[in-house]
């Protein structure tokens, strides 16, 4: 169990403004609703006494904190492989495999990479979601961010909140696109599938860039870019411009083999089972350097063997 211990004196800047908001600015290093669950417990006090988040404070009050982490949720380490790209005290950059769930929900309790994280690092029971920033689905592939510790973790969130992480992937859409563009439209639950994302008027801010790597006969290879970061938001978007992505079960509807297509292809196209989308490259701030790093993950096995039989039928015309 770990123990925090801190303190620190309001400035005279500082003064005369809510004990969260100045708690925010002396503690960088933990996240705004982290501050105000400690302030609410009594962990986090002015001048030895227990305060709420909205009290005013002073110049020269004294903040202290005095905490021992307890684990986030009761959830079970389970030994599994992963795939890690990068590791120091502060962060895993992992490269996660298709058919791996990433965090325990309804019907996916176990063997998740949450779980399989707990295994590697015990440690992480202390960090919100066993220090998972952002997620990929179950069938997405590719690199994933984790952060080892309160401090990092915060860190993290906060460079997303403010889009400073760069996250890169490479699709395999159904239609040829004549060039790249722009996908700028809110996304929310569907109105009927509610396990799907759709465009809809008061959804949250949504923003995908997007260019071409290649093209084929029926389907092209592109590079996309998040500047936000919403559940299925490439899926959606994708599927909302008409070139959804290929394989996609909840997004591509019925499998439409392209005119004259080889028995390659078509078998090729039948057997791909997951949408063809992997998080190729990630850019971010080291959380505690402040470095500016970058990784990349190779494309797996079946999306390589997807794009070479796509130009193979290219070359056969």
């Amino acid at each position: 169990m770990t123990h925090i211990v801190l303190s620190a004196i309001v400035p005279e800047t500082a003064a005369n403004q809510r004990l969260d908001l100045v708690a925010a600015q002396l503690f960088p290093d933990y996240s705004r609703a982290r501050l105000q669950t400690w302030i609410k417990e009594g962990q986090l006090k002015v001048n030895a006494c227990a305060a709420r988040p909205r009290d005013i404070v002073y110049g020269g009050d004294a903040l202290s904190i005095d905490v021992h982490l307890q684990a986030e949720q009761e959830w079970q380490a389970q030994a599994m492989p992963i795939d890690i790209v990068f590791e120091d005290e502060h962060l895993i950059i992992l490269n996660k495999a298709t058919d791996v769930v990433v965090h325990p929900a309804a019907g996916h309790r176990d063997g998740t990479l949450l779980n399989g994280l707990l295994n590697h690092c015990p440690a992480l029971k202390e960090v919100p979601r066993a220090g998972i920033v952002h997620r990929l689905d179950k069938d997405t592939t590719g690199l994933l961010m984790v952060a080892k510790t309160l401090e990092s973790h915060a860190q993290l969130v906060e460079q997303l909140r403010l889009r400073e992480i760069k996250r890169e992937y490479e699709a395999v859409a159904q239609g040829v696109l004549t060039g790249g563009g722009k996908v700028d439209a809110p996304l929310g639950r569907h109105p009927v599938n509610r396990k799907r994302r759709a465009v809809v008027e008061d959804g949250q801010e949504a923003v995908t860039h997007y260019r071409v790597l290649n093209r084929f006969r029926s389907h092209t290879h592109i590079h996309v870019q998040l500047e936000t970061g919403r559940t299925h938001q490439i899926r959606a978007h994708l599927a909302h411009i008409n070139i959804p992505l290929v394989g996609d079960p909840l997004y591509s509807g019925r499998l439409q083999l392209p005119a004259g297509c080889s028995s390659r292809l078509a078998d090729c196209l039948r057997g791909f089972k997951r949408q063809a989308l992997h998080a190729r490259r990630l850019t971010l701030q080291h959380p505690v350097t402040g470095e500016t790093m970058t990784w990349e993950a190779s494309l797996p096995q079946d999306f390589q063997n997807l794009l070479a039989v796509l130009d193979a039928d290219l070359r056969a015309i």
